[in-house]
């Protein structure tokens, strides 16, 4: 227990020391009794005790001086207390304790005292931890925060005791706080502070219940409320709306619960554009229906107010919901209209806006905003934008005579087709109608209907696009068919004279350069076949990683030293069914261009990818379904593509290089080809950054296919070109049935030509029973084509074998010939070599 010596304050304090004046007094006796005894001593003997003592009293003030200067020696009363510090902790609200570390209570101001019930003359004065005694509820945050005293730490806790300190009633909250005090040249202490808390917990608890029955009433109101953050997420709903709209509460507040999923988009996006002015508060009423979370429609007004801060930022709403359900309410058949109405104007897809004499937005609907952007009720009269500036500059010239008319009262015969400002190049058809409300400045005076026609001028513009590049690629086949006809003539009469000169002839390097010329002349027919996608394809099972690898090295040749080439695989590619040869033609072609447009150098990046069916519909690619597809991407970090040319660099011919180093046809190839294979081919494009070109082919799924044993392949000698057999040959072109003939009888075969399907049938019908081994025909004929003639002449001989030879692609014809029919086909211009080969073949199967 500690020891206390008679109290004659109101508070105890044990910090001072008084000194030590007994000890002084015993000090200067022994001084005086020294200099007395000196005396009685003779001069000789005195005067070295007498230095003695005066050194001794020198040294002994030198050493006082720096005691007090380190301040190891201080005066009584002159540092140890601060008067007015000990009356502000005698008097403070709070108690105070002081206590050592050997548990020695050292200061108790008069509050401590008041609580621990101490009457100034027992000798037992209570501690804090003797003071909350009890259950673990009590004892516990007491020890924690006596060991944060010992551990040099502060700490706070708040504990309810029964019954109250100092007989304050039943029960009391007290706030207990601790910390160390050091001092120096004295023992570690700790300092307890014994705040009363009872009356500030009996507010907090009065204020909590008020709020929880101001929640109750607003939760149980007989209208709705909710409140929702700039997110748009729903931070506050009362039970009655929760109810209205069969939603859990618990899913509100926590994110869980957005704006979007109980009212239309349109009105989400009108609500969230609602701006202000800093410090204002706007308030927007809004009819509509509310979507249950089974997605049942439920009418209602909304009172939707918002306040912005001073930084004119919006802060979270405060909106009132009042059911406009049948018979919520006994309303009057006008009101019943008016909710109708503005159910109606609020849902409609239709942007309906109406407008003053000067052409300024009065009102409108969320789907005005939805399509022209301008806030649904934002501004009113002199406050709004006029709707001209909604509208491309290109188009205000015919808007602003069709609003004075309705303002006027003349309604349009015709709708107007606009051009709407901003990014995106949206459209609208716009109509206009008069409103009779007087001449009053703001008053109604027209009503503006609009709707999105971006989407519909978007394909009108893909279809004409479509119909154009159809109609060049039809010519283009029709030029290159009879193209083909005549460098059938070239190549078929330069293989004659090539087998009857021999190399050293003089005239026999003039023939090659005919027949080389016609050869590249056949392959630009090639490329205008492709592009109408009348070429032949040879589709087969493409894996586009392994092709891409094989084709890295060439590329890299034709990219040369200043452009860098940079293939990037996808994982797992799937497969594909495309004509290889075609498919690495159109890379080549994309590198090629890529490499034209970077004449200072740059990096072609050549990337491939699984696109899913989910995440082709997320592209919203134009004219692409759904599907899964493998993606090729071409990319270049040259000059880019002007907007004016895009429409452009896939016709045939279209060129913006130099003349003479290009043929306006590499472009135009790879499109053909893509859209030949079934795939979709798209251009995206900076000036000055570069462009990518996207290829996307159908995902082909193999069928298992059954082990075969692999052939035996035994070296080949030198084919025999002689034959024998009947060949009936039909050709509409004397030049090509000529040369074509006297290469197949100059090889023992015997021909009977004709010169159209007619004479053909003739000529079958004047032999009688006589066999004829093959036809060979061509397909595109007057009087009767190919696929007529074929099937006449199954009637008579169905066995009867033919070689079909064409400038078009075999798919051009062949749908018109009957399921499963067996043929062969030669595609124009082919050398004598390839036609004798050919008809050896077949005859032989």
């Amino acid at each position: 227990m500690p020891e206390l010596s008679q109290i004659t304050t109101p508070a105890i304090d044990r910090s001072d020391r008084p000194g030590y004046v007994g000890l002084l007094l015993a000090v200067a006796g022994v001084f005086l009794a020294a200099f007395a005894g000196l005396s009685f001593v003779s001069n000789d003997l005195a005067q070295p005790v007498v230095v003695g003592l005066l050194v001794a009293l020198a040294m002994a003030g030198v050493f006082f001086v720096f005691a007090v200067a380190v301040g190891s020696v201080r005066f009584a009363g002159t540092g140890s207390r601060n008067d007015l510090t000990k009356i502000l902790a005698d008097s403070a609200a709070d108690g105070l304790l002081v206590v050592e570390d050997t548990g020695r209570v050292i200061y108790a101001n008069e509050n401590y005292l008041r609580l621990a019930e101490w009457d100034g003359r027992s000798s037992d004065l209570r501690t804090v931890e003797r003071l909350f005694s009890g259950g673990a509820e009590v004892s516990e945050p007491v020890y924690r925060l006596a060991q944060a005293a010992r551990e040099g730490r502060s700490g706070t806790e708040e504990i309810r005791l029964a019954p109250a300190l100092g007989g304050g009633g039943a029960f009391g909250w007290y706030r207990l706080r601790v910390r160390a005090i050091t001092r120096p040249g004295s023992r570690p202490a700790t300092l307890w502070t014994l705040s009363d808390v009872t009356r500030d917990r009996e507010r907090h608890e009065n204020v909590f219940q008020e709020l929880q029955h101001a929640i109750d009433y607003l939760d149980h109101a007989p209208a709705g409320f909710f409140s929702t953050d700039r997110e748009g997420a729903v931070v506050y709903m009362n039970a009655t709306l929760a109810e209205w709209l069969d939603h859990d509460l618990a899913k509100v507040g926590s994110g869980g619960l957005k704006l979007a999923e109980i009212m239309p988009d349109s009105v989400v996006a009108m609500l969230g554009s609602v701006s202000g002015r800093p410090g204002e508060v706007k308030t927007e009423t809004v009819d509509l229906d509310l979507r249950r979370r089974q997605g049942q429609p439920f009418p209602v007004r909304l009172y939707h107010r918002v306040a912005f801060d001073q930084e004119g930022r919006p802060s979270p709403s405060r909106t009132l919901v009042l059911n406009r359900s049948p018979g919520a309410e006994l309303g009057e058949g006008q009101r019943a209209a008016e909710v109708r109405f503005a159910r109606f104007f609020n849902s409609s897809p239709l942007a309906i806006a109406t407008l003053d004499r000067s052409g300024r937005i009065i009102g409108s609907n969320p789907s005005f905003l939805r399509l022209f952007g301008q806030p649904a009720g934002a501004g009113k009269g002199a406050e709004s934008d006029p709707v001209l500036k909604l509208v491309a500059e290109t188009d205000r010239a015919k808007l602003e005579p069709a609003i004075a008319a309705a303002v006027e009262g003349r309604t349009l015969e015709s709708p107007l087709d606009v051009a709407l400002v901003g990014e995106g190049g949206r459209s609208a058809r716009l109509w206009l109608s008069p409103v009779s409300q007087g001449d009053a400045d703001g008053a109604e005076s027209a009503i503006l209907y609009a709707l999105d026609t971006t989407e519909q001028r978007s394909l009108e513009q893909q279809f004409a696009q479509a119909q154009k590049m159809q109609a060049i690629g039809q010519l283009a086949g029709g030029v290159a068919h009879d193209f083909n006809n005549v460098l059938q003539a070239i190549i078929g009469y330069s293989d004659l004279l090539l087998a009857s000169h021999r190399p050293t002839d003089p005239s026999f390097q003039d023939l090659m350069q005919i027949k080389q010329n016609a050869n590249r002349a056949a392959s630009l027919v090639r490329q205008l076949l492709a592009f109408s996608r009348r070429q032949t394809l040879r589709p087969e099972l493409v894996k586009l990683g392994e092709t891409l690898s094989d084709l890295s090295l060439l590329l890299r040749r034709l990219l040369g030293e200043r452009v860098q080439l940079d293939v990037r695989q996808g994982r797992d590619l799937w497969f594909v069914k495309a004509d290889m040869n075609q498919l690495e033609q159109v890379v080549i072609n994309l590198v090629v261009n890529a490499r034209d447009a970077m004449p200072e150098g740059g990096t072609v990046t050549i990337s491939t990818a699984n696109i899913e069916e989910a995440e082709a519909a997320r592209l919203e690619l134009a004219g692409m379904p759904t599907a899964d597809y493998v993606r090729i991407q071409v990319a270049d970090t040259g000059t880019g593509i002007e907007p004016a040319l895009m429409d452009k660099i896939f016709e045939p011919f279209f060129t913006t290089k130099e003349l003479g180093k290009g043929t306006g046809l590499g472009l135009s190839t790879v499109f053909g080809i893509v859209k030949q294979s079934g795939g979709f081919i798209y251009v995206d494009s900076i000036v000055g950054q570069g462009t990518t070109f996207s290829i996307y082919l159908p995902r082909f799924i193999p069928e298992p296919e059954p082990e075969t044993k692999p052939e035996v392949v035994v070296g080949k000698r030198p084919a025999d070109m002689t034959g024998e057999g009947t060949i009936l040959l039909v050709e509409d072109e004397d030049a090509v049935r000529a040369v074509n003939a006297r290469a197949l009888s100059a090889r023992g075969y015997t021909v009977l030509e004709a010169a159209s399907g007619v004479e053909a049938l003739q000529i079958v019908e004047d032999r009688g029973g006589v066999p004829i081994d093959l036809v060979v025909s061509d397909v595109v004929m007057p009087e009767m084509d190919g696929p007529t003639l074929l099937g006449e002449l199954r009637k008579r001989h169905p066995d009867l074998k033919i070689v079909f030879v064409s400038g078009y692609a075999e798919d051009a014809f062949a749908k018109h010939l009957p399921e499963g029919e067996a043929f062969n086909f030669l595609a124009k211009p082919f050398s004598l070599k390839q036609l004798v080969e050919t008809v050896k073949q077949v005859i032989a199967r």
